[in-house]
């Protein structure tokens, strides 16, 4: 017979570890008409604290970044490509290597507020710098209280009890329930690196990560609610979410089985392996399993790891993947704003939402399309609109596309998943085709 882990030690572990994870990610927290949770509120902390300097603070991160990042390519040093924090946030390719180089020249002139109006604006370079402060402030408030959201235990004890839901329906481990959970309450972006790490830790497979970043990797409700309030919707808040969450579960269930996800490799990360066990043994009953594994994993849980994986979380993410995003981000906005690129693309788009009879179809179009640079900027461009069922329809698609390279595209892009920037487009084209027919048979029944 085997040996049981539920042990007092190992139990207590899992409880406590576990209860402080869940009230600080997934536990919402009323503020004003929405609510919030407790990672968001020490997030602001962390924001409000730097204030106006975080820019500054932003800018140098780049700078340093660029600087270091030229040195190693370059010279090759031991010293960084022998310790596992520097090489990962410094030894890069030349892609990545030119992206960090514009990156830093970008964020002088975003700053400085020198160079081409373009570059500059609001629209643009502005909004992405703040964008950066805040993926800055999540990340150190994220990274050092992750280990309690992944490693006491909870999400084995709901792997296994949400699995024979879970797998067949969407054809991931019960675990990923813990980081749909967490984007709802929390952020997007917060829930993608959860799922990256683990992915690194060989917790999901190349497949699944994917498909969880892509998929269940909602916006938060509070922001959900900004959007509604933004586009002049607000007094239809519980049908505009309700109409996102179905969508979500549907467009969850179909995707997991087309390409590209479909043919992603069901394999996981080379040299970790298969790290998970969800199978329930013919002896054991389905809770006593749940708790075994859960204390399995709670009794592997010690403090110094929590510090070693909080700081490779935030060395990987402030000098790595803060500057890709401000190139890519700004590059992406300049493109949305500027040119008019999205009307070009977005006729055919137009066209199928005729046929759908939405209206001002052709004229909302490029409002379709242009959420792929950044999720916010379809409710810009709708504002004017006169139609509460067109306001209704695009605020919804805008909500359920997921995929903004601002926000996640990078983090996935930057991740070791197998998604390039053409198969995030085709995912994202895949959800808004998709999408659309349900939304409006939605808005039709409430409208």
């Amino acid at each position: 017979m085997d040996k049981s882990n539920i042990t007092i030690k190992n139990m207590l572990k899992f409880i406590l570890g576990s209860a402080f994870g869940i009230l600080m990610f997934l536990v919402p927290i009323p503020q004003g008409e929405s609510f919030t949770t407790l990672l968001d509120f020490l997030k602001t902390g962390i924001r409000n604290f730097f204030g106006g300097s975080l820019n500054y603070l932003i800018m140098f991160l780049l700078i340093f970044s660029a600087l270091v990042s030229v040195y190693d390519y370059f010279v090759r040093p031991d010293w960084i490509r022998k310790n596992h924090f520097l090489s990962k946030a410094f030894s890069t390719t030349p892609l990545y290597l030119i992206s960090k180089i514009i990156g830093a020249i970008m964020a002088v002139m975003i700053v400085y507020q020198i160079g081409p109006q373009f570059i500059i604006s609001v629209d643009t370079g502005v909004t992405i710098i703040d964008l950066c402060g805040t993926l800055f402030s999540i990340v150190l408030a994220f990274s050092f209280l992750l280990p309690f959201l992944t490693d006491c235990g909870i999400m084995e004890f709901f792997g296994v009890i949400l699995k024979p839901i879970v797998r067949p329906l969407f054809h991931v481990p019960g675990r990923a329930s813990v980081d749909l959970i967490a984007s709802w309450f929390g952020a997007s972006n917060a829930a993608v690196i959860l799922t990256r790490e683990q992915y690194m830790k060989g917790f999901y497979t190349k497949r699944e990560a994917g498909y969880i970043m892509t998929n269940f990797s909602l916006v938060s409700i509070p922001f959900c609610l900004m959007v509604a309030d933004s586009i002049g919707i607000a007094n239809l808040f519980p049908s505009f979410y309700l109409c996102i969450c179905i969508l979500g579960i549907l467009l969850a269930v179909v995707l997991v089985r087309i390409p590209p996800i479909s043919r992603i490799p069901n394999t996981y990360r080379e040299g970790i392996g298969k790290q998970i066990d969800e199978e329930l043994p013919q002896e054991k009953h389905l809770l006593l399993h749940a708790l075994d594994m859960s204390c399995q994993r709670a009794e592997k849980f010690h403090a110094k790891d929590v510090l070693y994986s909080g700081l490779e979380v935030v060395v990987g993410m402030l000098f790595d993947l803060i500057p890709i995003v401000v190139c890519w981000g700004t590059t992406a906005l300049i493109v949305a704003t500027y040119t008019p690129f999205f009307e070009w693309i977005s006729y055919p788009m137009g066209v199928y939402l005729d046929l759908l009879g939405v209206p001002l179809a052709y004229e909302v179009a490029p409002s379709t399309l242009v959420g792929f640079a950044d999720m916010f900027i379809p409710a810009l461009l709708i504002t004017g609109i006169e139609s509460v069922k067109t306001k209704f329809i695009i605020g919804v698609l805008s909500l359920v596309q997921i995929i903004y390279l601002t926000e996640v595209g990078a983090i996935i892009i930057k991740s070791e998943v197998p998604l390039n920037l053409w198969k995030l487009f085709v995912i994202f084209m895949e959800r808004t085709i998709i999408a659309l027919p349900l939304i409006v048979l939605f808005a039709n029944l409430i409208l």
